[in-house]
């Protein structure tokens, strides 16, 4: 139940401040919000505030911002689709940008409490493709075969990434000089590719140092939520690996579970820790150009933009009501797998 209650508090600030978002642009941009609601389904107490009826609905998790004309063909001059591309543009990606704010919120607090995990080398096996190369303790890792990287759990998530590659071409920095060589991974145990580097203590920082790494955590989020995106597309994900609801707060109950043994200050930042990976992951995700998604959306009014002419509201309305059929099958698939992979894995 505990763990419900977690998940339910989790996603309801993550989807409140993904609508808080469209709420601010949309009042900043003179649009007419008719209802900002906290929850779902039924309405257990609304207040009018103005033009604003704001709710509390039955279910306790999400939220909503309506709009008016927001998916019709309105006449009103303060209807969504009255206002100009640019205003409409602003309203629709604020709800998105606002999770990487709130991503990044976290960050500061997660990082200025526990520190930082600088892409710096710990102990090295002496036996490993690292230090045989010339890598050694204190050196810090630049690049993995061209890509940038910043944190340590960059080098950890190339290793889950690149299970079966050997070679892999190493920038390191020491002594404030850059140096690339060719680290031939060695087999684990478990029959993957590793580079025999442990990380480090996390690293206190100070206010800039916090600002840095709390940028670099919501980069880091960002860019593994597009690469899981890549290998689910090419194929080396399966839907299988997706996880939905069921799963989300199967996982904020292994995280309690897992941290609540070393006390609730530990247990307080796990869970922030996954907050800023959903809010990060919500945001990428309601960016993709997909109907009935933020993105999806923006493509409607980028088009407008190019073409100075409107998509017809009838045909936009179409094509997001066949996304938003697609998406509820998606998700069904994703629970049922949820379901499959709880009781019978």
């Amino acid at each position: 139940m505990l763990k419900i209650i977690l998940a339910i508090v989790l996603f309801s600030v993550i989807v409140i401040f993904h609508e808080l978002g469209h709420f601010l642009f949309a009042k900043e941009n003179g649009i007419c919000v008719e209802e900002f609601a906290i929850g779902i389904g039924p309405t257990i107490f609304g207040k009018q505030i103005g033009e604003t009826k704001y709710s509390i609905k039955c279910l306790p998790f999400g939220g909503c911002c309506v709009m008016l004309g927001e998916d019709d063909d309105c006449k009103d001059p303060r209807a969504f689709g009255s206002q100009s591309a640019l205003a409409r543009f602003s309203v629709i990606f604020a709800g998105p940008f606002f999770n990487f704010i709130l991503a990044f919120v976290l960050a500061l607090f997660v990082i200025g409490f526990s520190g930082a995990d600088p892409a710096v080398a710990g102990e090295i096996s002496a036996d490993s493709g690292a230090y045989e190369a010339g890598l050694r303790e204190g050196d810090r890792i630049v690049k993995l075969d061209g890509s940038r990287i910043y944190n340590f759990r960059e080098i950890s998530l190339f290793n889950y990434l690149h299970k079966d590659k050997a070679d892999v071409e190493v920038t390191y920095e020491r002594d404030g000089k850059q140096k690339t060589v060719t680290v031939t991974r060695k087999k684990t145990e478990a029959g993957t590719y590793a580079f025999g580097i442990s990380m480090t203590e996390d690293t206190k920082e100070g206010i800039i140092g916090t600002l840095k790494y709390s940028i670099l955590e919501v980069r880091y989020q960002i860019k593994s939520t597009f690469l899981s995106l890549k290998y689910l597309i090419t194929g080396r994900f399966k839907l299988n690996d997706l996880s939905g609801p069921v799963g989300i707060v199967n996982m904020i109950g292994n995280t309690y579970e897992q941290s609540i043994v070393y006390g609730i200050k530990t247990v307080v930042l796990s869970l922030l820790n996954f907050a800023i990976m959903l809010s990060a992951n919500l945001g990428v995700m309601n960016l993709l150009p997909l109907p009935a998604l933020d993105g999806g959306r923006l493509v409607f009014i980028i088009l407008e933009m190019i073409r100075r002419k409107k998509v017809s509201p009838e045909k936009e309305g179409m094509v997001h009501f066949a996304g938003l059929v697609l998406l509820m099958a998606l998700m069904v698939i994703v629970m049922a797998n949820d379901i499959k992979n709880i009781f019978f894995i």
